[in-house]
């Protein structure tokens, strides 16, 4: 297809349905962490929010391997998934929970931002009006924080794209089922006469990545606007 090769597209292909499921399935976490952190005072905060920025510091290859003692088909949390079907290590749905894992701080952090910049006399005038506490979420928080949740899940997803150490340390390199981008690259390089492929697929990381950053600002600034004619 195109200028690149099976292979090659089969890798573009597979980071595209990791980062998706990855930012799907984080989301709603995401959100609600960030509410949390933003609302709500209780012992331990700190510690919390250390944690959920913790694999912003942390070399990706732990991070990785840490999922690999915890959701490995030995670990204690991938031993009883596996028993109902459910495996992470060395499939690409562990990809996908690397990538979640790695992608959760920059999701967080302008969700928070932008629940901690919405003015509460919004929502406490919803709740005079008889609206209970969910449907002030929904109808006002929610609505008013769209700008941040965008940007945080667009964040996320161009995090997941590019996600390599953890990944490759959690289900490691396999073609047609954990070779990423990422992955697909570093093995072009490392493989005589595979430079040309690794350039081709480092032009489309790029250019996805590219892609992801202005869709996050016009979907931002939409939302922006149409908060403030609402």
């Amino acid at each position: 297809m195109g200028w690149l090769d099976p292979q090659e597209w089969q890798a573009v292909a597979l980071s595209l349905r990791v980062a998706v499921w990855a930012t799907a399935l984080s989301l709603p976490f995401g959100v609600a962490t960030a509410y949390v952190l933003a609302r709500w005072e209780f012992p331990g905060k700190f510690l919390v929010n250390v944690l959920v920025h913790l694999p912003l510091v942390m070399p990706p290859v732990a991070t990785g391997y840490l999922l690999l003692l915890a959701f490995g088909t030995q670990g204690p949390l991938g031993e009883p998934l596996s028993q109902i079907g459910v495996v992470f290590a060395f499939r690409w749905t562990g990809a996908a929970l690397a990538a979640a894992v790695m992608a959760f701080p920059l999701m967080v952090r302008p969700i928070r931002l932008s629940i901690e910049a919405l003015d509460r006399k919004l929502e406490e005038a919803a709740a005079s009006l008889g609206a209970s506490r969910r449907r002030v979420f929904f109808t006002v928080t929610l609505p008013l924080i769209l700008p941040g949740v965008i940007a945080g899940a667009i964040l996320a997803f161009a995090k997941a794209i590019g996600e390599f150490g953890a990944t490759i340390t959690f289900v490691s390199n396999i073609p047609g089922e954990t070779q990423t981008l990422p992955s697909a690259i570093y093995a072009f390089f490392q493989s005589p006469g595979g430079e040309a492929s690794a350039i081709r697929l480092m032009a489309v990381s790029v250019g996805i990545a590219f892609a992801a950053l202005v869709l996050s600002e016009i979907f931002s600034r939409w939302a922006a606007r149409r908060i403030r004619r609402a």
